[in-house]
């Protein structure tokens, strides 16, 4: 208990010590958010990833919480994933190689002598789908780590339940770097997260519900990880659905995403991230409630259904501008499907000539 809160205050302490530390080299590199308005620089993920693993590294380099093969395993998968996500903050890597590398890396740590094979093949799914949703919540300052604390300190119960101590320290240590990395991360940040952080926190909370859930019933287990992951899940299927709709690329970027649509609504970035914030422990809350068999399995349809409901209602805001129409000179006849009007060229003609 004392080792935990010790290597818990040091990650928060450390986290917020190199949150700071990093501003300045990734501005210097470019290493910014450029769909923002002001420069952000995206070297906050690294803090976080660096004294998640140094804390927990040097707790079990000292002999006072040594680590089991499999949280090692899990370590070493999320470290790879975090410097894939680096890659991609330095610079552009395409969605389906971060996608196909998350996928690599959650096969490597889904503990299949309990889930077996053909459980264990959801389970990959799910936590790639949970650590992309993660990366999607890092639209908005504040929110990612904001969700990333409730969602660890949510899961670290379930291992301390199921009395998996070195799993609970870890979740507790990284709900800790989150809490520091939020110090300089809350609107307006002075420091971003980037896909290095957003993805490392993704996967650990994802491939950690799995591990604590592994062997138990899958129908349950299912609503349980959904729960306990509700929020950044119903992110992904509002943006989902938004593009669908639309007619625009799936992994073309927009102000679509949650945080974007309450501001549109008129709440202030503070109050964007405590609302979502809130929505996340509710849903975390259910979960474990349910997982410890202090609330019926009926509670998360309830969480399902508010989810569902709150995705239908977003997707009434309006949120994409008007389409460019297509430019055709005055003459051109190698225009085929595309039908252009009198008045159009009329209109174009009047754009050219002021």
């Amino acid at each position: 208990m004392l080792y935990g809160i010790a290597a818990a205050t040091a990650a928060l302490l450390l986290a917020a010590f190199l949150s700071a530390l990093f501003r300045l080299p990734a501005l210097r590199l470019g290493i910014i958010d450029r769909r923002r308005q002001r420069p952000l620089p995206l070297f906050g993920g690294l803090a976080v990833v660096l004294a998640t693993c140094l804390v927990v590294a040097g707790w079990e380099w000292a002999g006072v919480a040594p680590l089991g093969p499999e949280i090692r395993r899990l370590l070493i998968a999320a470290g790879a994933v975090a410097l894939l996500g680096l890659v991609a903050d330095v610079r552009r890597v395409k969605a389906r190689f971060l996608v196909g590398g998350t996928a690599v890396a959650a096969a490597c740590v889904v503990p299949y002598g309990e889930t077996g094979f053909w459980l264990g093949v959801p389970a990959v799914g799910l936590i790639v789908v949970v650590t992309v949703g993660f990366k999607a919540l890092d639209h908005a300052d504040g929110l990612a780590g904001t969700v990333g604390v409730v969602t660890a300190f949510g899961v670290g119960v379930l291992a301390a339940a199921e009395v998996m101590d070195e799993l609970a320290v870890l979740l507790s240590v990284l709900a800790a770097a989150l809490t520091g990395f939020l110090m300089h991360n809350w609107p307006p940040a002075r420091i971003g997260f980037g896909s290095c952080g957003s993805l490392f926190v993704g996967f650990v909370v994802a491939a950690s519900a799995v591990m604590t859930r592994a062997g138990r019933d899958p129908v349950s287990s299912v609503g349980i990880l959904y729960s306990i992951t509700a929020l950044a899940t119903a992110d992904v299927l509002l943006v989902t659905l938004s593009r669908r709709l639309a007619g625009r690329p799936l992994l073309r970027g927009g102000p679509d995403h949650l945080a974007h649509r309450l501001r549109r609504l008129g709440l202030t970035p503070p109050g964007a991230a405590v609302l979502l914030g809130v929505a996340a422990f509710a849903g975390v809350l259910v979960g474990v409630l349910v997982h410890m068999g202090w609330l019926a399995v009926s509670g998360l349809y309830w969480v399902a259904a508010v989810a569902l409901i709150a995705v239908l209602g977003l997707l009434r805001i309006k949120v994409y501008g008007p389409r460019r129409q297509p430019y055709f000179p005055v003459g051109d006849t190698t225009r085929t499907s595309t039908h252009v009007t009198s008045t159009q060229v009329r209109a174009q003609l009047r754009v050219r000539n002021g």
